[in-house]
């Protein structure tokens, strides 16, 4: 690929690592909370193979998504805008939206690179487009090829309960988005996850021989519910009775706006506390999974030699609470929902954590400055590379993620958590709200971490309160763009 380096060295892009083309090795999960990773903290369920790249790259701890669900999540970080922008906010390819102007991978395709994904990475329905095969929102000028993981799923033998308004136990093994937990029979190539890291051993292996750079894209849909493993990923998590839930506070809920309430909660999905213990096992089983797919995904970058010119990037495209409020699922703008691990490792730089507020929307800029690619003023993300040389610099002051299906907003720095409900077109500004339980949330998050105690009433925080709501309708104004 001399033509290749040799344009980089032309360039002098600041950004490039070397006259070496870099290739980016993009890995995603579906509906994993950081909160579930050892790396992150947590001492139950332990993921040795995303530990272990975090230990070689730079583990980033307040990263945010910027859409609390699949759809708008994936359409934001792929093609450069807010979901506001677009107002690509259900589950739809941005395509209609941006035109020609080109998504993530498209933009490394447009510049010398092989672009490929497997399995989910724009938005897929799981279970059910798992179970079919199909392609989804996906946008085909975004690759120059794609596979998709087809699984059983729900469906799969094994060892089943429905936990998700069951309350009898009457109620059979049942597809949708449900919470289910099946420890399934079989291998891991029984499953979608299992399939997605075979397909992206063999492209590793086949494009070390390739002239061009790849830009691979591997997503997996594991934790996403149902949680299907296979049987051995749940024998750490055993009995189930052992799995701590989260501390439940006395009144939680009393002090937030209804909107406030995820969409899914102890209480209206019938889960008593043996199910939501269950819940917690099968949903780490997930994770145990998932962790060993990508495993194996990294040990065929490390055998084809690849690995000392690959960056590769690990993170979610959402959050998920585990029964903190009583809340389950995703959809929320607590930082259970709306924070992501986000793990990059870059060639030559030294391992570090870095602190900074980050978003998911950053990816595309800072993948672009690291590799040499030309610079495109209409991205609404930062470029992060100075991260990696210095993990203290401060990228952004505080990070915005918005919730569609509660029309909701969040704006969180060090200090506060701000969110706002009511909002719902992209061609209004937000205004005309009352505090408390009427549509805002305001949580001090060195006092209480946890979001037990909405401030949004106290006389106290009235300037706070408003400083907010002017910040976030100047936020709001910000992302629209006149370009699309």
């Amino acid at each position: 690929m001399k033509w290749f380096a040799a344009l980089l060295l032309a360039l002098g892009h600041s950004g490039a690592l070397s006259s070496e083309p870099l290739n980016v090795l993009f890995l995603i999960s579906d509906d994993l909370t950081y909160t579930a990773l050892s790396c992150y903290g947590n001492e139950v369920c332990r993921t040795p193979n995303i530990d272990k790249l975090a230990a070689e790259g730079t583990r980033f701890t307040e990263a945010y998504c910027q859409g609390t669900y699949c759809g708008p999540s994936r359409a934001s970080f792929m093609s450069g805008y807010y979901p506001h922008a677009t107002g690509v906010l259900g589950y739809k390819s941005p395509r209609p939206q941006i035109g020609e102007r080109s998504t993530w991978s498209q933009h490394f395709r447009n510049h010398g690179y092989h672009a490929a994904r497997v399995s989910k990475i724009f938005h897929m329905g799981v279970p059910g487009g798992i179970e079919s095969g199909g392609d989804g929102a996906d946008d085909p000028l975004s690759w120059d090829e794609k596979y998709n993981s087809k699984g059983p799923e729900w469906r799969a033998p094994g060892d089943g309960e429905t936990l998700q308004k069951n309350p009898d136990g009457q109620r059979p093994v049942v597809g949708g988005n449900t919470f289910v937990v099946v420890e399934a029979d079989g291998d891991d190539l029984v499953h979608s996850d299992g399939k997605t890291a075979a397909k992206a051993v063999e492209l590793i292996g086949k494009y070390a021989t390739m002239e061009k750079p790849f830009w691979l894209g591997v997503g997996f849909v594991r934790p996403h519910v149902p949680f299907v493993a296979p049987r051995k990923y749940y024998d750490a998590f055993k009995p189930y009775s052992k799995m701590a839930l989260p501390e439940k506070f006395p009144g939680d809920w009393d002090d937030i706006p209804k909107a406030g309430i995820n969409y899914c909660t102890s209480e209206n999905m019938q889960m008593d506390l043996r199910k939501q213990k269950k819940a917690v096992g099968g949903y780490y089983a997930s994770v145990a999974y998932l962790d060993a797919q990508v495993g194996k995904v990294m040990d065929a970058l490390e055998k084809s030699g690849m690995r000392r010119r690959t960056i590769v990037i690990f993170t979610s495209d959402h959050g998920f609470h585990l029964g903190e409020h009583d809340f389950w699922a995703k959809v929320s703008l607590r930082d259970e929902s709306a924070k992501v691990p986000l793990i990059i490792s870059v060639p030559g730089k030294k391992p570090a954590v870095c602190h900074s507020f980050v978003e998911l929307l950053d990816l595309y800029p800072t993948l672009s400055s690291l590799c040499g690619l030309p610079e495109q003023s209409r991205l609404q993300g930062k470029d992060l590379s100075k991260t990696f040389d210095d993990p203290n610099h401060r990228v952004r002051e505080e990070a915005f993620s918005v919730a569609p299906m509660r029309t909701g907003f969040l704006l969180r720095n060090r200090e506060w958590a701000f969110i706002q409900y009511g909002e719902k077109l992209p061609n209004r500004l937000i205004g005309g709200f009352e505090h408390g339980r009427n549509g805002i949330e305001l949580f001090d998050m060195t006092k209480d971490p946890r979001q037990f105690h909405n401030l949004a009433d106290s006389e106290a925080h009235r300037d706070t309160v408003e400083a907010f709501r002017r910040k976030l309708k100047e936020k709001l104004a910000s992302v629209r763009t006149n370009d699309l």
